[in-house]
């Protein structure tokens, strides 16, 4: 593995651990304002955060030039492209949650992308070796000895959340495509601004049923910080951080190893509950992480030498 590979995967393992302890988050903001409301506002508050972030990273000549119209043209298109598929994959996955699947199956679920990222990729002509396919394979098993605790069955809160693995593989794909084009803080912003202004159309229509007054109504909830710490966590590392990462990481990786990768956010939740919430881990749930990383390694490691 090259310099760049290493530093990618480095990026997204990071992306990962960030993503996995967000779960909780997600979960408890959901249900104290509203699933609606509260991606809405983490998606604004992303973006809000990556301003500063990007004059600071303009002074120190670190973010690509756009100069050209093509440029330009590259992280608008980019942007809405990413923040339109970013709000149908994360109001579907917080729907699930709000619904009531529980963190541990919507993990495994939405995590399904490592076996669509590849088979979208086919139909892009982005072949896989014979290891990234069986690091694949041995991801879902161990996910599914890690997430699913009792009898498997599919809900509607499930089908919400399938469909989100569909949407976010899609997701991988479009940062895969435009993210060596331009500039990749840029692009996160952007998709922040965009996922938080449609979210917003939701979240007057259904949780504020069309009337301003709910909005002050609304405004009243976010006066105890059991509402802002599951937001700020969400907004400046889940999405202001993590999602801009992902896009730096992504730059010029493999899809599908990353998406492998992205899927160690599962393994991260889990291991987030044992250490801070005292939650127990299993035998089954141990085999489930080490299938993981296994897949992980094998992933990025040829099993033939070209000669």
């Amino acid at each position: 593995m090259n310099k760049t590979n290493t530093k990618n995967s480095a990026i997204l393992l990071l992306t990962a651990l960030i993503w996995g302890v967000a779960f909780v988050a997600q979960s408890e903001g959901g249900k104290s304002i509203g699933p609606y409301t509260f991606n809405c506002v983490r998606s604004l508050l992303g973006s809000v955060v990556l301003l500063p972030v990007i004059l600071l990273l303009d002074r120190l000549n670190l973010t690509k030039k756009l100069t050209s119209p093509t440029d330009k043209k590259y992280l608008l298109v980019g942007g809405l492209l990413c923040g339109t598929i970013l709000f149908l994959a994360s109001n579907l996955q917080q729907l699930g949650l709000y619904l009531g699947a529980s963190a541990g199956k919507a993990g495994f679920l939405t995590t399904c992308y490592i076996l669509i990222v590849p088979i979208l990729s086919l139909f892009l002509k982005k072949k896989c070796g014979l290891n990234v396919w069986i690091g694949v394979f041995l991801t879902l098993i161990g996910l599914y000895l890690l997430c699913i605790k009792d009898s498997f069955s599919i809900q509607t809160a499930d089908l919400l959340l399938l469909l989100c693995a569909v949407i976010f593989a899609v997701h991988i794909l479009v940062i895969d495509y435009f993210a060596p084009k331009t500039d990749c803080v840029r692009m996160s912003c952007i998709q922040f601004l965009v996922c938080g202004i449609f979210t917003a159309i939701p979240s007057f229509i259904i949780e504020m049923n069309c009337s301003f007054h709910s909005i002050v109504n609304c405004a009243k909830q976010f006066n105890t910080l059991n509402v802002w710490i599951p937001i700020l966590y969400a907004g400046i590392l889940s999405c202001g951080a993590a999602y801009t990462l992902q896009i730096i990481g992504q730059k010029n990786f493999n899809p599908t190893i990353a998406s492998l990768l992205l899927s160690l956010e599962s393994v991260f939740s889990v291991l987030a509950g044992f250490i801070i919430l005292n939650e127990k881990m299993g035998l089954r749930e141990l085999i489930g992480c080490i299938l993981i990383f296994i897949a992980i390694i094998l992933a990025q490691v040829p099993l033939f030498n070209k000669h």
